[in-house]
């Protein structure tokens, strides 16, 4: 387990979602680590819209894989998502909304800030 990371912001990155459990240590946050070549560390909250053009683009987030552990997505729920598919995603007009302080700071390597402030619902 990596230690405590920041978010876009630059404070402490805050839990993304726990039902269903995400991130790609499964801990609940957009950790990321060596391991992790996509870059899993957008905390969305997908809606039907980007899941259509998820699997579109081949990765179907929907279907349940049981022997993963995954139980599929749908519409509201929170996931940790590849940086480089949310980007890709918000050029093709369908990025999800984002919890920005839940959105891990790594994102920014891929993704511009105002981007990603333009799609957030979690700062006033």
């Amino acid at each position: 387990m990596p230690k405590p990371q920041k978010n876009v912001l630059g404070t402490i990155l805050e839990v993304c979602g726990t039902d269903p459990i995400t991130g790609y240590f499964r801990d609940g946050c957009c950790n990321t680590g060596d391991g992790d070549v996509g870059t899993h560390t957008v905390c969305a909250v997908v809606d039907d819209r980007f899941l259509e053009f998820s699997m579109s683009k081949g990765n179907d987030l929907v279907t349940p894989r049981p022997e993963y552990g995954f139980e599929g997505l749908k519409n509201g729920d929170c996931w940790c998502l590849c940086a480089v598919r949310w980007e890709e995603a918000r050029r093709a007009g369908c990025a999800p909304r984002v919890k920005i302080t839940s959105t891990n700071i790594k994102t920014l390597k891929y993704v511009r800030l105002q981007d990603l402030k333009d799609h957030q619902i979690d700062l006033n």
